[in-house]
């Protein structure tokens, strides 16, 4: 079993503080950036989420098999990082452009660029995803690299969440528009950075079996027949609503119903790094509790504490401050868990089957995020338009209601279903060793 060194790890950690560039963005920043400076309705904003992160969760089974079928002297994902950093830079910009157009050609522009740009974020996200499963088979190792990869990630959220609201103020002097497009050129040009570092200091180890011959159909199949992956899909589904109602609208909450828009970067901030804190506690829990009883216990936890949030009065900021801490702490491990659970189910799958498709396992896995957070992002939108939202005016007490189930009682309905569900995963520490040790003996 590979040991990976701290370099490594650290350098493919790199790829997931240049995604939160974009990603974070879009959880915490974009859907009230559509409201409130775009100029659109958040019905259509919610409806324009969900049609254009489904199109574009399609696309990443499709990612994943161009990716597990691509073959150059740098392996198989790691030349992604690099291809795919010029799209991600455009659509970046074209995505926060607000052009002088009609409303109705607006929202016509704004599914157009939302498009290209969870295009352009697919083609790097998913060959960065699927190099987790082939740079060691080494189960607690996994662990460890997707803690510093969320370590890495949480902390990229943290600088977008905390800066974002100050350098698009400083760097528009007024002109929101202008400060948004400046904004993303400049993440863009770090993001360039940061996933160069990455290719440069990961290698891949794993591979196919010799004489492996597949096609996307039968990558399908052997998913559909992969009882850990599937509950794993569901899972994450389930989670990144509830992930996504909360960041989405935080905004919302602190600006409308808090009254306190000053508050969003610091708000923003300390969640994100007790999200990093979380994932990296998460070796550290993982040496106590197996990975599904661990997650259990903090997807209770995160139901009981978002039920408490929807009892404090608006003005106990420490009391609101405390409880998205604890909340982002539990929250944090979530995804060193899952991704390498995923991992794990890869491995599973070329036990079962004979077959390996790394990049089809993390592509699909990506497709259920993103289809949680569409549907997500789609109610977000509805709730908000039935409450009667008006952008940039004083909310009525059912516009407030509705911010307030969307920060606390909707996602703790969440987290407990998917408590449920990870009681249905199969593959315990010890089952996991054996499928290893069996994979290894076919192939020696």
């Amino acid at each position: 079993m590979t040991s990976l060194t701290l370099k490594e790890k650290i350098g493919y950690a790199c790829g997931d503080v240049a995604s939160n560039f974009y990603w974070r963005i879009f959880d915490v920043f974009l859907f009230i950036f559509y409201t409130d400076v775009f100029g659109l309705h958040p019905a259509a904003v919610g409806t324009m989420m969900l049609v254009t992160r489904v199109i574009d969760a399609f696309s990443d089974p499709l990612m994943g098999a161009l990716a597990d079928r691509t073959k150059t002297k740098y392996g198989k994902f790691r030349p992604y990082l690099l291809w795919g950093i010029l799209p991600l830079i455009a659509a970046g910009v074209l995505t926060f452009t607000v052009p002088d157009l009609h409303e109705s050609d607006k929202l016509i522009w704004a599914y157009l660029t939302y498009i290209f740009m969870m295009l352009a974020y697919t083609f790097i996200n998913v060959p960065y995803g699927a190099l987790l499963g082939v740079i060691t088979a080494n189960s607690q190792e996994r662990t460890t690299l997707t803690s510093f990869r969320f370590i890495g990630a949480f902390s990229g959220g943290s600088i977008v969440a905390y800066f974002t609201p100050t350098l698009v103020a400083y760097c528009g002097a007024g002109n929101d528009v202008l400060g948004w497009q400046i904004t993303m050129i400049i993440y863009g040009i770090i993001a360039a950075a940061l996933f160069s570092i990455s290719f440069f200091t990961t290698r891949e180890r794993i591979s196919p079996p010799a004489d492996q011959q597949s096609t996307v159909l039968q990558d399908i199949q052997d998913l559909m027949h992969n009882k850990p992956w599937l509950i794993l899909f569901t899972l994450a589904l389930i989670i990144m609503m509830t992930i996504t109602l909360r960041g989405s609208t935080g905004t919302f909450y602190l600006k409308y119903y808090v009254n306190r828009e000053d508050l969003i970067g610091s708000f923003s901030l300390c969640y994100m790094l007790s999200l990093a804190a979380g994932a990296a506690a998460t070796p550290v829990m993982t040496k106590f509790l197996d990975k599904k009883t661990l997650l259990m216990l903090l997807m209770s936890m995160i139901t009981v504490l978002s039920v408490a949030f929807y009892f404090v009065p608006s003005d106990q900021i420490t009391l609101i401050f405390l409880l998205q801490i604890a909340i982002g702490f539990c929250l944090g491990p979530k995804s060193p868990l899952v991704f390498s659970m995923y991992a794990d189910s890869a491995d599973f799958g070329e036990w079962k089957h004979g077959r390996r498709a790394t990049a089809m396992v993390f592509s699909a896995a990506a497709f259920s995020q993103k289809l949680g957070s569409a549907i997500a992002g789609a109610m977000i939108g509805w709730l908000l338009a039935s409450m009667g939202y008006v952008a940039n005016q004083i909310q009525t007490s059912d516009s407030q209601t509705g911010i307030i189930l969307l920060m606390t009682l909707i996602p703790a309905i969440f987290a407990a279903i998917s408590v449920g569900i990870i009681t249905r995963y199969p593959l315990s520490e010890h089952r996991v060793e054996e499928i290893q040790q069996s994979l290894l003996t076919r192939k020696t």
